[in-house]
């Protein structure tokens, strides 16, 4: 295994960044422009991994700031709800507001997100506000490039990093890029580059390491060169995802790892990402091969891209388990 998790510690999984609201809409197969009404879940990359994986039985945690508003306390009972423990999850005074992310899905191929990012409280979480006996706790620190968008937070999640190399935390850095949140693509590839400098395991699409290699000279967008320069710094494993072409795992000692696919009747494709990291990830930690962590992770992301919604679809390990079994008999074809 190209990376070691620490033993003993009293939380498996601790996530950083963004907590926000997730609206879907009701009526699918038509433009937003059409569509009446919505259906409310939490969301956020970081927020859905950190679901995720306590759905698949591991002792989680968040680090993040919510608004003092009604959404801010639906995502506080949320979580609660789920098991995941909410100590460094901080109420904002100073009136931010909740993010909220509109989904339209015209088709199961063709969805999008309108989002409402302006003063937000989850990117008011200030650097004296992580909780370095939190991470010192934690198996793995779950880091989203979303949360490097803005300071303070930016800064809170570089505290976040150093608080974890100190203890020897795991990191994990999902990019998770989203272009509305960002000033310049400059930016982007500066703190995006920042965090994966101090991080173990680095997952991202092709398209979002492009952005990160902005100063680089990989003209031919070569995987192998990506992975090379993360383990020039600290990385044992990165993975890299390529839509409905699969994703590849790369690790530290030359390997190359990919694992089959599973068929999906899809609703939607977004929430995918955070299915299947936090699959690979449980598989990971539990001792599993690369292969068999990227499979389960595989299956996950079918179980939610099959689902309305991202959060509430989180699969536990037995509902992965069994839809592995059910494509293996026939029972389930894409559609």
């Amino acid at each position: 295994m190209s990376v070691t998790f620490p033993e003993g510690r009293t939380f498996d999984f601790t996530a950083i960044g963004r907590l926000c609201i997730d609206l879907n809409a009701n009526e699918i197969n038509r433009p937003m422009e059409q569509t009446m009404t919505f259906t409310k879940y939490v969301g956020g990359s970081p927020a859905n991994i950190a679901i995720g994986m306590s759905r698949l039985g591991r002792k989680t945690a968040f680090i993040g700031k919510i608004a003092d508003d009604q959404m801010g306390r639906f995502i506080r009972a949320y979580l609660t709800r789920e098991g995941i423990d909410d100590r460094n999850v901080l109420t904002d005074r100073t009136g931010a507001v909740t993010g909220l992310a509109f989904t339209e899905i015209k088709s199961p191929t063709d969805c999008s997100i309108l989002m409402y990012r302006d003063n937000v409280a989850d990117l008011k979480l200030a650097p004296a506000e992580v909780s370095e006996e939190l991470i010192a706790a934690s198996r793995m620190l779950l880091v989203s490039g979303t949360a490097l968008a803005a300071s303070p937070s930016r800064e809170a999640v570089l505290v976040a990093l150093d608080y974890a190399r100190k203890h020897g935390t795991v990191v994990a850095l999902d990019v998770d890029y989203r272009p509305y949140t960002w000033t310049s693509p400059e930016e982007t590839a500066v703190y995006c580059n920042l965090a994966a400098e101090k991080s173990d395991i680095v997952i991202g699409t092709r398209e979002e390491f492009d952005r990160m290699e902005r100063f680089d000279r990989n003209v031919d967008r070569s995987d192998s060169y990506t992975a090379e320069k993360w383990f020039g710094a600290r990385a044992g494993i990165v993975v890299i995802k390529h839509g409905k072409d699969g994703s590849i795992a790369y690790t530290k000692d030359g390997g190359q790892h990919r694992a089959r696919s599973f068929p999906a009747r899809v609703v939607k494709t977004f929430g995918a990402g955070d299915s299947y990291a936090a699959g690979f990830l449980h598989g990971l930690m539990s001792g599993w091969t690369i292969e068999r962590s990227m499979e389960f992770g595989s299956a996950a992301a079918c179980i939610v891209i099959s689902s309305h919604s991202c959060s509430d679809a989180m699969p536990t390990e037995a509902q992965v388990r069994e839809y592995i079994e059910r494509c293996e008999r026939g029972e389930i074809t894409a559609g």
